[in-house]
């Protein structure tokens, strides 16, 4: 049986794209596509279709280099195609008529910036920033607290246990236990971090949400300092014409414990429907750390005192940017966290 003689694929490319280059209409290009690349009578469709009566030996290379053409040749095609379809220009032309469209721009959330925000001004007044771990045991979240295991807010319906002694954090205030464990007064820190509650989804509420715990130990701590101190902050933060209240409260691990208040920064303390009237807007809880919980992390009572705070900063920052409802914060809405980038 004969076989046809070994076709040479480089000449016949040379060929193809000498055309392609002196194709000057989209017809002329068209017609050496079909000359060159057609199903029927294509030259270089024939070569592949021819591979079948080549040596055995011929078949894969002639075969890898037709096919290689054809991507050369179709390639080529379409760039001339696009040359003479926007002369001068190989690139398609720019439709004016469309509208612009804007990139849009990540930026921090907005509960980010507040927390950054505080940490900063706590920075400022000598606390440094710290952090532990998100699932707890039941002895640093509560019982190191002076909070017992029957308090209701031990109680399954409001923690989320993971296991008989273990929990995901009901609040920051675990960390001031480790670091006094870890280490000797003075202490000063300011521990940002996520918080878990059974607590329903709504404008107000949210199950997992941010934190920020404060605690300042040493010797000669007063309550003056304390006051001092949560003064300054809301000066720094809020401005410089705003005013504390301190109302007296119960938490377990201060005592005396107390609810403190800032003026209204959206009425100016003249009585609106976010401070329901009053002028006032409450920030945080806080307290003197009561001495039990020295005792439980080996601090000598008699010789130490101190005090410690919690804050919400995704409260704080709806009052800021007046947002009328916490869940906006979790919708991933780029529209939304679009106005807060920088």
């Amino acid at each position: 049986m004969e076989t046809e003689t070994r076709p040479d694929v480089d000449a016949l490319l040379s060929a193809a794209l000498s055309e392609v280059a002196a194709a000057v209409t989209v017809e002329e290009l068209e017609a050496v596509r079909v000359r060159w690349l057609g199903r029927k009578d294509g030259r270089l469709t024939a070569v592949l279709r021819g591979l079948g009566s080549l040596p055995v030996e011929d078949r894969g290379p002639i075969g890898a280099a037709a096919n290689r053409a054809k991507e050369a040749l179709a390639e080529a095609l379409e760039g001339r195609r696009g040359a003479l379809a926007h002369p001068g220009d190989a690139r398609p032309a720019i439709d004016l008529t469309l509208p612009g469209r804007r990139r849009w721009r990540g930026g921090p959330h907005p509960v980010t910036i507040v927390v950054d925000e505080i940490c900063d001004i706590f920075r400022g007044l000598g606390f440094t920033r710290a952090r532990g771990p998100e699932a707890e045991t039941v002895w640093h979240n509560f019982e190191a607290l002076n909070t017992p295991l029957d308090h209701p807010a031990a109680d399954e319906h409001d923690t989320i246990y993971l296991g008989p002694r273990t929990v995901l954090r009901s609040h920051t205030s675990p960390v001031q236990i480790r670091t006094m464990q870890a280490y000797e007064p003075p202490v000063r820190i300011v521990v940002p971090g996520m918080c878990y509650r059974r607590d329903p989804f709504d404008a107000s509420h949210a199950p997992a949400f941010e934190q920020i715990e404060g605690l300042a130990v040493d010797e000669g701590v007063t309550f003056v300092e304390f006051k001092w101190t949560l003064a300054e902050f809301a000066r720094r933060f809020f401005g410089a014409g705003t005013r504390t209240r301190f109302r007296p409260s119960y938490f377990p691990f201060t005592e005396p414990s107390a609810e403190v208040d800032v003026t209204c920064m959206i009425c100016d303390a003249a009585g609106c429907g976010a401070c329901k009237g009053t002028g006032w807007i409450e920030i945080m809880g806080a307290g003197m750390v009561d001495p039990a919980v020295f005792e439980h992390v080996g601090y000598d009572a008699e010789r130490y005192t101190g005090f410690a705070f919690g804050m919400g900063p995704a409260r704080i920052a709806m009052l800021r940017y007046g947002i009328p409802d916490i869940r906006m914060f979790y919708d991933s809405d780029v529209r939304f966290l679009g106005q807060f980038a920088r």
